[in-house]
């Protein structure tokens, strides 16, 4: 499998997970997302480079440091600013979502929901079992009556189906 697309893949299925690990040093949601997407640049940048035995790992890794360091920066902004530490609690902005981004996740549902709809019915039930379900990849593969490898190989292109459906392309 080409580096681009491991990257792709480990930022899609572990995104959300992210996303919440960095909430919760930020709190904020918004700067939480901004953080997760340039931890995956350095991670991608990293990667063309060398090859990592632990991606993961090293994304959790980059998503703190930049969580800590923008929690530092805004601190020291706030000061700077003629506020105090105690301001800082009614600073934060509101982690619910506003209603364009409300509609924004309704499209990308509807995208990822046709897209598994063209799938073939192995592909589909493939995904459905590993990532919905949770099944393990061996548990798939007992379960459709498939090798481990050529279920990794369904799934992978079924993810991809759906991501390059979600990117806009055919």
């Amino acid at each position: 499998m080409p580096p681009e697309l491991k990257s792709i893949l480990l930022y899609k299925d572990h995104r959300a997970a992210l996303v919440d690990y960095a909430n919760g040093i930020v709190r904020n949601r918004a700067r939480a997302e901004d953080v997760v997407q340039d931890a995956w640049e350095r991670l991608q940048a990293v990667e063309r480079g060398q090859p990592l035995t632990e991606p993961l790992r090293y994304f959790y890794r980059i998503v703190r440091n930049l969580a800590l360091d923008g929690q530092r920066a805004w601190k020291r902004e706030i000061l700077r600013s003629g506020g105090e530490i105690g301001d800082l609690a009614e600073m934060v902005a509101d982690d619910n979502p506003t209603a364009e981004a409300g509609m924004a996740a309704r499209e990308e549902l509807h995208i990822v929901l046709s897209s598994l709809e063209e799938l073939p019915e192995r592909s589909r039930l493939a995904l459905h079992l590993h990532t919905i379900e949770g099944l393990k990849l061996r548990e798939v593969a007992e379960r459709l009556g498939l090798s481990v490898s050529f279920t990794h190989q369904l799934i992978a292109e079924a993810k991809l189906h759906c991501i390059k459906r979600l990117s806009g392309r055919p």
